[in-house]
């Protein structure tokens, strides 16, 4: 039965439904749209609930069958990750859109809206659009799995240097923090006289070592340790160990260079004194202001150890000081530091201030110093050293006392210090009692100077309230608020409750 419809210039013919008998459009089925529907589910065989897994510690997805991939909530990314997942049950239909639909960033659900078509009855085509969801699971992956065995590596950097201060440790440790070079590494620790770096694969380590040659004066050694090997796919399963040894020199430290190292850096003396360590050496001839630098390369090609370490540094009070305005270098010299004084002092022990002994030298302290003011140095006129290169020159020419740094009151510095530095998660084995001192000397250098601060993050300390008074001011360096960083926190970002926020 159909029905007549007349219109200004064409007839439309009108079935009506062979179940309900409404009057419709002629179709292959001769069905509504609705009493299809209720025939037929093109839907039928799709999971409605589907389960994806989730590592919460590297926020990644789990890929079938054993990768895991970084997708943001509702990107593209997720969105081809989840209809991968229905992809097996969707080979009888056309899937013609599918998008995401909001839900509870925490509630573990993910809801996809799609729309699908399917040729039912006699070549109809029917299209239907319904919501999968997609419950999310907490899976841990099998790198993070390595990462809390924490016993588990494939590549060690084991780090060296042979000396008594750990000044260049604290500042390579300021660094790693800044360039975020300590995240990928499954353990850190750290020993007598370095720290070793542990990671899951060869191309962490060898990032390490690069950071490490780029930024410290140092040499590098490689070996590999079988651990398996498949005979049917030719696979091998090695341990590679990494080691780097740093130059035995760090600031503040008094060395005593080869006649032919010092007459290839520009003629400059022989007794010298470490002012900074970076990428290179940076020395300076106390009795001509002549500075040097020198990389990793020299330094292997003709090494030099230092005199003294720090413990050996004897404190004089100045007696006398003069100036030096003109001083001429002979022919061939090196550059000459505009940040440093050349000047002829007259010091005493503070030790022998019951005495009259007093000892002539030059320093490069000459800006810095007073009559009157404490000085630390190095006492060469009653010392006994072994060292290849100070035994063979003319006695005549090795200065009585090297003066090092200029002395402050300590417990005033610590006082007024309203800043701090971040440290790196390590386990420590073997630690010294003098750490502490050691460190204390690191903080002093970075007051002191500014081009050693500029590579290290350092943070305002809100829990300390510096006291300010007329007395306490000694004349030290201070590092001043405008190179302070603030401190992120959770309870900054996400207010008191942020913690019990981020739980599940």
């Amino acid at each position: 039965m159909y029905i007549y419809m007349t219109c200004v210039s064409n007839v439309f013919h009108l079935f009506l439904c062979c179940t309900c008998g409404v009057p419709i459009p002629p179709n292959p089925a001769n069905m509504c749209v609705a009493c299809l529907r209720t025939q037929v589910d093109i839907s039928e065989g799709i999971p409605k609930q589907v389960t994806v897994h989730f590592c919460k510690q590297c926020e990644r997805y789990l890929q079938p069958p054993a990768s895991w991939v970084q997708c943001a909530l509702e990107s593209r990314e997720l969105l081809a990750l989840c209809l991968k997942k229905l992809k097996s049950s969707m080979t009888k239909v056309r899937l013609i859109d599918a998008g995401f639909l909001w839900t509870e960033p925490h509630s573990k659900r993910i809801k996809i809206k799609l729309t699908i078509q399917k040729e039912v009855m006699n070549g109809a085509i029917l299209q239907q659009v319904f919501v999968v969801e997609f419950v999310v699971q907490y899976q841990m992956c099998d790198d993070c799995h390595r990462v809390e065995a924490k016993d588990f590596w494939k590549a060690v950097v084991q780090v060296r240097q042979k000396t008594v201060h750990k000044k260049t440790f604290y500042y390579l440790e300021q660094l790693i923090l800044k360039h975020k070079l300590h995240q990928n590494s499954l353990n850190i620790k750290e020993i007598h006289d370095g720290i070793d770096f542990y990671y899951g694969s060869k191309q962490h380590a060898q990032k390490m070592v690069d950071f490490l040659q780029c930024t410290v004066p140092c040499r590098s050694k490689t070996s590999q340790r079988l651990i398996s090997h498949d005979i049917h796919s030719n696979t091998y399963n090695y341990k590679s160990t990494f080691s780097v040894e740093i130059v035995p020199v760090c600031k503040d430290n008094v060395v005593c260079l080869s006649p032919r190292l010092a007459q290839s850096l520009g003629n400059m003396g022989q007794v010298c004194v470490c002012v900074r360590v970076t990428s290179t050496i940076h020395l300076i001839d106390p009795s001509t202001l002549q500075v040097a630098e020198v990389d990793g390369n020299t330094y292997w090609r003709y090494p030099f150890n230092s005199l003294c370490n720090p413990r050996q540094l004897e404190e004089f009070i100045v007696m006398d000081l003069d100036i030096i305005r003109d001083q001429k270098l002979g022919a061939g010299a090196g550059v000459r530091s505009n940040k440093h004084t050349l000047a002829e002092v007259w010091v005493q022990k503070t030790s022998e201030m019951d005495t009259s002994q007093q000892y002539h030298c030059r320093t490069f302290l000459g800006h810095l110093l007073n009559i009157g003011d404490l000085v630390l140095g190095f006492d060469f006129a009653n010392s006994n050293i072994n060292d290849e290169h100070l035994n063979k020159m003319n006695p005549h020419h090795v200065p009585d006392v090297v003066l090092i740094k200029k002395s402050y009151d300590r417990s005033r510095r610590v006082k007024r210090r309203n800043w701090k530095l971040q440290e790196m998660a390590r386990d420590r084995e073997g630690m010294d009692t003098d750490d502490e001192r050691q460190y204390q000397d690191f903080l002093e250098d970075l007051e002191e100077d500014e081009a050693l601060r500029k590579n290290v993050n350092i943070y305002r300390d809100a829990s300390k309230i510096p006291v300010e008074s007329d007395t306490d001011d000694d004349g030290a360096p201070r590092i001043s608020l405008m190179e302070m960083m603030e401190e992120l926190s959770l309870a900054d970002a996400t207010g008191g409750e942020g913690a019990d926020m981020m739980t599940d």
